[in-house]
């Protein structure tokens, strides 16, 4: 995973591009994956844990009614937290997560395990869902990993 980082920082750099990150569930997992490589500054502006509604709205300005008629769990918060982070940093580059990594809060339409991962660049826009197994670190790793090489991909 650490290649495949790098190699995103490479092409980020190349294409004068700059990072930022919104995370929910993975709770800064992928701004700690990006951060552990050197030389990162150049590509990496920083990002936001937003775990909680009130900071999803009052940090990254995703709106209280496209939460409630959604959920957080979705891929028009996902869409809109990466929105609300490029807006907020200047970055031209988003990556979001936002999901259910349990062991409890799962529904019938959302199980445990569900994540929407969001990307953003210029008017690009790239949302998937994801259903992943395991405990809640389990869930947690598997959505970082699926964000950074879902980066990667859209990069490459």
């Amino acid at each position: 995973m650490t290649s495949d980082v790098k190699d995103v920082g490479f092409l980020l750099c190349a294409s004068n591009d700059k990072l930022v990150t919104a995370e929910s569930c993975t709770g800064g997992r992928i701004a700690t994956c990006i951060t552990e490589i050197a030389g990162a500054s150049s590509w990496f502006a920083g990002g936001w844990v937003t775990y909680s509604n009130a900071l999803k709205m009052s940090q990254l300005g995703v709106a209280e009614e496209l939460l409630q008629m959604n959920g957080a769990v979705s891929s028009q918060v996902a869409e809109a937290m990466c929105v609300g982070a490029i807006r907020q940093s200047g970055a031209t580059v988003a990556l979001s997560t936002t999901g259910i990594a349990g062991p409890t809060g799962g529904t019938e339409d959302k199980p445990v395990g569900t994540v929407f991962i969001g990307c953003v660049r210029a008017s690009e826009i790239e949302v998937r869902r994801f259903l992943f197994s395991g405990n809640r670190i389990d869930v947690q790793k598997q959505a970082t990993i699926a964000a950074l090489k879902l980066l990667h991909e859209l990069f490459s």
